[in-house]
This record gives C-alpha cells, sequence and structure tokens, in this order.
C-alpha cells in the first residue's frame, strides 16, 4: 500500500490543508465545554441573562466557523482522493497494457477488472476518509484529555487509563481484520469470474440447461464471501460495543468522581459539565476512529492487491531497432524454437525449425491442440521462447521495439473480436489514417463487402458492443478486413475462416492471394482445403513439426496429413 502513496504527490497541497482544516474545526469543537461550563457556572447561577446571550453567540459563531473549516477540508479530501485514483487507475491500466500474453493469463482477466473497479473504489474512500478523520480523531481525543487537565486533574486520570485500553482493542482488531478482508476481496473475484462466464456464455449454458447447476455453483461462491464478509464484519463490529463499554464504564467513574468533589467543593457543576463533554467527545471520535480504521483495512487489503499488479514487471523486455524488410529475403525464420505457458510443465512446442521467404504463403494445419496458435503467437512476440529464436527478416524478434514489430503485422485472431462504434471505425483499427479506398478495398478483398453494402450507413453502420448485431461469418470476415487495412508485410490468419462457407474462404484466399504482393501470409486451419494451395505446408502434431512440403508432397509422404485430408474428401476425389 506504501508504494501507492506516489500518486498522491500532486495533491501534497491538498493533503496538508484537508486535515489542517479538519483539526481546525476540532480545536473549535474543543472550546465549546468550557463555554458551556462558564455559562452553567456564571451565567445560570448569576441569573445572567446578557452573559448568557453572550457565550451563546460565542457558541453560534464558533459552529460557523467550524462548519467552513469542515467543508474546506471536505473539499481538499475529496479533490485529493479523486486525483489519487484517477492517476492510480491510469498508471495500472498502462502497466497492465505492457504485460505480456503470459502474465495476463496468470492474474486473470476477472482479477484485473477488480482490481482497477472495485479495489481502486475502495482505496480511494480510504483515502478521503483517512485525508478527514484520521488526524482529527486523534486530536479531538488526545486534545480532549489535555483539556481535562486543565479543568481537574485528577478526574482527568480517567481519560489517561481508558484512551490507551481503547487504542488497545482498536488495533487488536486492526491486525486482525487487515488478511480477513485481503481474502474477502479474492472471493469478490471469485463471484465475479463466476458471473462474467455467465453472462457470456447465457446461450451455451441454456443449450445445455445448466441454469440450475450454474446457479448452484454461483450460490455456493456466493455463500462463501457471504460468510467471509459476515464473519470479517463480526470482528470489525466488536470494535462499537467494546468502544461504547468502555467509554460509558469510563463516563460512569466520572460522574461519580465528578460529584464527589462537587459535593467538597473542588469541582463546580459547570466543571462536572465540561468533563463530561470531553469524555462524550473522545466516544463520538472513538467511534468514528473505528469506524474508519475498518475502511482503511479495507482500502490496505485492496491497495496491497493493486500495488502487487503494479509492482509485477513485464517479464518481456523491449528491443531498440526498427524493422526493415529489405535486411533479408527470409521473411520468417525458426530456429529450433520451443515453448511451454508458465502454468504447464510441458512443452506445447518442441524443437521447432523452419524458414518462409518474402511473399510465401504459409499453411499451418493439426489436430486440436497441437500447437498451431501458440506457434503463430511467437511471431508478433505475444509470447517469448524458452529455448530457440524466433527471427523476423534476419532479425531475433526481441531485437525489434514491440510497438514497430506489430505495426508490420496484420494478425486475424481465432477468436473476431470488434468493439463498438462504426464498421469505418473498427477498421481504422489497422491504420488511423486509412482512405476510403484503402478501406474499400480491405472490405472487398475480405468477401465482407456484400454485406456491408446492405447495412444502413454502409461503413456508418453502428457495431454492437463484441460485434453482436452481426453473425460469426461477418465478425471474422471484418476482422480480415481489419488487419488487411495496415497493408502488413506479414499477415497471420489464425483459423479465421471457420465461420465462412467453403465457398466464401475459396473466394478469400483467392482474393489476398491475387493482392499479395510482398505480403508473406501465415493462414492457420484445420481445413485442408484453406491451406492445399499454399507454398508450404507445416503439419503439426504435439508441438512437433511432422512434415513441411506442398500439397502434393504431403499427401503422398505424410501420414498425419493423409489423415487430416482423407477424413475431410474421399479417396475418390
Amino acid at each position: 500500500m506504501k508504494s501507492l502513496l506516489i500518486f498522491l504527490k500532486d495533491y501534497k497541497k491538498e493533503s496538508v490543508l484537508a486535515p489542517l482544516f479538519k483539526m481546525l474545526e476540532a480545536l473549535f469543537e474543543l472550546i465549546v465545554p468550557l463555554i458551556m461550563a462558564s455559562i452553567i457556572d456564571v451565567g445560570i447561577a448569576r441569573a445572567d441573562i446578557i452573559y448568557i446571550f453572550k457565550m451563546c453567540l460565542i457558541l453560534i459563531l464558533l459552529g460557523i466557523i467550524g462548519l467552513c473549516a469542515s467543508l474546506t477540508a471536505q473539499y481538499f479530501a475529496a479533490k485529493a482522493a479523486t486525483g489519487f485514483a484517477t492517476k492510480l487507475r491510469r498508471a495500472l491500466f498502462e502497466h497492465i497494457q505492457d504485460f505480456s500474453f503470459s502474465q495476463i493469463d496468470l492474474f486473470g482477466t476477472d482479477t484485473l477488472i477488480n482490481r482497477m473497479t472495485s479495489d481502486i473504489n475502495d482505496v480511494q474512500g480510504g483515502v478521503n476518509m483517512f485525508l478527514r478523520l484520521f488526524m482529527r480523531s486523534p486530536f479531538v481525543v488526545f486534545g480532549a484529555m489535555i483539556m481535562a487537565f486543565t479543568v481537574d486533574i485528577k478526574s482527568a486520570f480517567i481519560f489517561v487509563v481508558a484512551i490507551p485500553l481503547l487504542a488497545v482493542v482498536i488495533f487488536a482488531i486492526l491486525i486482525i481484520t487487515i488478511p480477513l478482508y485481503r481474502k474477502v476481496q479474492d472471493k469478490l473475484d471469485g463471484v465475479m469470474t463466476s458471473t462474467r462466464e455467465n453472462l457470456i456464455g447465457v446461450r451455451v449454458i441454456r443449450a445445455f440447461n445448466k441454469e440450475k447447476s450454474e446457479e448452484e455453483l454461483f450460490i455456493d461462491k456466493n455463500t462463501s464471501l457471504n460468510h467471509a464478509q459476515q464473519y470479517v464484519g463480526a470482528i470489525s463490529g466488536i470494535m462499537n460495543p467494546v468502544t461504547y463499554l468502555m467509554i460509558n464504564i469510563a463516563t460512569v467513574i466520572l460522574i461519580y468522581i465528578g460529584a464527589v468533589r462537587v459535593d467538597i467543593g473542588i469541582l463546580t457543576q459547570g466543571e462536572v459539565i465540561a468533563l463530561l463533554n470531553y469524555m462524550s467527545q473522545i466516544l463520538v471520535e472513538l467511534i468514528k476512529l473505528a469506524n474508519l480504521i475498518i475502511q482503511i483495512t479495507k482500502a490496505i487489503a485492496c491497495g496491497d492487491r493493486i500495488a502487487t499488479v503494479l509492482n509485477t514487471s513485464p517479464n518481456m523486455d523491449d528491443g531498440h531497432e526498427k524493422l526493415n524488410i529489405q535486411n533479408s529475403d527470409i521473411a520468417v525464420e525458426f530456429d529450433n524454437v520451443s515453448f511451454f505457458y508458465d502454468d504447464d510443465g510441458g512443452n506445447v512446442l518442441e524443437n521447432i525449425s523452419f524458414k518462409v521467404m518474402k511473399g510465401q504463403t504459409v499453411g499451418i494445419i493439426g489436430g486440436t491442440g497441437s500447437g498451431k496458435t501458440s506457434l503463430i503467437s511467437l511471431i508478433p512476440r505475444f509470447y517469448d521462447t524458452n529455448s530457440g529464436q524466433v527471427r523476423i527478416f534476419d532479425k531475433d524478434v526481441r531485437s525489434y521495439m514491440i510497438e514497430d514489430l506489430r505495426a508490420h503485422i496484420g494478425i486475424v485472431m481465432q477468436k473476431a473480436e470488434l468493439f463498438k462504434g462504426t464498421i469505418e471505425d473498427n477498421l481504422k483499427w489497422g491504420n488511423r489514417n486509412a482512405s476510403e479506398e484503402d478501406i474499400n478495398k480491405a472490405i472487398e478483398i475480405s468477401q465482407a463487402k456484400e454485406f456491408v453494402d446492405q447495412k444502413i450507413g454502409k461503413c456508418k453502420f453502428m457495431i454492437e458492443q463484441s460485434g453482436r448485431n452481426l453473425s460469426g461469418g461477418q465478425k471474422q470476415r471484418l476482422t480480415i478486413a481489419r488487419a488487411l487495412v495496415k497493408h502488413p508485410d506479414i499477415l497471420i490468419m489464425d483459423d479465421s475462416a471457420s465461420a465462412l462457407d467453403f465457398a466464401t474462404d475459396a473466394k478469400l484466399r483467392t482474393a489476398i492471394a491475387e493482392s499479395n504482393g510482398n505480403m508473406t501470409t501465415f493462414i492457420v486451419s484445420q481445413r485442408a482445403a484453406s491451406v492445399q494451395n499454399a507454398d508450404i505446408i507445416l503439419v503439426l502434431d504435439e508441438g512437433k513439426i511432422v512434415g513441411i512440403g506442398t500439397h502434393k508432397e504431403l499427401l503422398t509422404q505424410n501420414k498425419v496429413y493423409q489423415e487430416i485430408y482423407y477424413s475431410q474428401f474421399s479417396k475418390e476425389a
């Protein structure tokens, strides 16, 4: 949590002024019991109406000044807390953008979203409360004790005993609850994961009549969160009754001692009332402090979770060179590459070696789980190899600046992802400066023209979140167009035509081949028809290359390719 305080550095003035104005308010509050004592001992005892009226005006004046100080403190505290949260949220978002795919996989999307939203909101509330009350409450407590000594030293020793005992109770509960709040937030992550999966996969859940089992699973996670919250809430809830009890016992003792000392003439009635007022002030402030500590405890737990993400350095160092396609005629080269994911002990890819010349089309085919997506993910450096080298235009991908490397690569992901906005907005992700001609050409090559022209507004047609107002095939074609708008030197299509019919798929491949130029194309597919016209076909099986060659060569020599091909086409055909 301490590491997050750096985001308050631009709000030093507000962070100082907020507690100062709160203490100014508290200072006026500490004077009030003395004025009340004076009203009782002088005004009421002497029946001096004018004196009582003057003292009441002073009380009103103190109240107005205190209110102004409180509002000013609230303004500065809110400004500092919201500014802090804004900077923290921006820094966290930017930091996550630098994470490699493996680190995002490690943390989990739902956890990162939770830390970006719920956790930062809790920390913001904790900072606001801290600036407003953390200095004020101790100031009032110790100020009331000191003021009590100015009234009567013997009676004030009750404060000396009560305050340390209360402090022990408060900090003991603080120590117990901090780790418990961290567990509560972890369980909240689980609930969020379950909610997100159910909302995204609602069609699948209903198709398989799994509503009841998913409800039961959610209820289990929600109940677990509820029990954790109740448990930590019960421990935190002990604070208020314990403080009430201790303060009320101290108040009873104070009344008894005060009554005795009034009876023997040492104290006046007004002074006893002043002492009781100071005890009441301590009670109110300790209750505020107890609630503040509960809020801060939760904020610290959330802050630690955020700090864990911020303190995790990106495990992928950026290179310093820019990509130059003139460096070599070899566009992509894998040299004895092996790769495994952080959470998996086994190699996903093992001893992969091949070369692709500039302008060639490469087909990658293999069974499910053979490592096709993992292989092409190493080209734009979504992941780094564990051994061996991936070279682009004769240089290791790790030597290139990541942004520049990916600027030369057009990628069509396995899952077609579109964003809320117009078709044109989505296509300009590939090239923000793309002309209307570039967009239309990309739409035509991707075989999207037939349905784009039918949409109201054509390229100005508004796509809803995740492209839910488009079919699967339409989304795939637009993601292909988005990649083509970049005019990439390397185009990677990861099973991006799976939702297209064979005729449209064939037209797409023909159009890409005709517009190819010097572009190197990788086509990942489980359809033999999608790769059979490629210059080179890589056949993967269990993370290894078991065949390299043309369609004719592999069909006569490679058993794995034969199995795939003949499972889709009859031998007679």
